[in-house]
């Protein structure tokens, strides 16, 4: 992976805490333990269903209790 392809991402203490329980070895990085959750996810059928679960999870995040009810019914 190219240095310009690299970026930054905040996450909660307790996903890195989750993350950490997925390492096969020592030195595996975040990065491959994401895409290794996604192929996972993938091959499962169940992609759509967990970037949809993702994104309302934020949605509900940004517009707050009560903000906006029609988010289940996108």
């Amino acid at each position: 992976m190219s240095r310009s392809g690299i970026t930054t991402i905040q996450l909660d203490r307790s996903v890195v805490d989750e993350l950490k329980k997925f390492k096969r070895y020592q030195r595996e990085t975040y990065s491959e333990i994401i895409l290794n959750l996604i192929e996972s996810v993938r091959e499962n059928g169940e992609f759509e269903t967990f970037v949809q679960k993702a994104q309302e999870e934020r949605m509900k995040e940004l517009w707050g209790e009560g903000g906006y009810s029609g988010w289940e019914h996108a």
